[in-house]
């Protein structure tokens, strides 16, 4: 059986390109010391232009 782990990281300022409020790499490092394996990172558009909303990480690991 396998769980997931969904992680959303903001995206901050007015006009592109919009930077990450944290270092989305850490968050990936501490993760993966935790036995999670990034599956994915999703960036949905929001709906007034072209520009990502927000970082979403996706992590997978194997169900204890």
């Amino acid at each position: 059986m396998v769980e997931y782990r969904f992680v959303k990281i903001e995206l901050t300022g007015a006009l592109p390109p919009k930077r990450p409020v944290e270092d989305y790499h850490k968050v990936i490092e501490k993760n993966a010391k935790e036995g999670w394996r990034l599956v994915q990172i999703f960036s949905p558009v929001v709906a007034a232009g072209p520009f990502a909303a927000f970082y979403e990480l996706i992590f997978e690991r194997e169900k204890e």
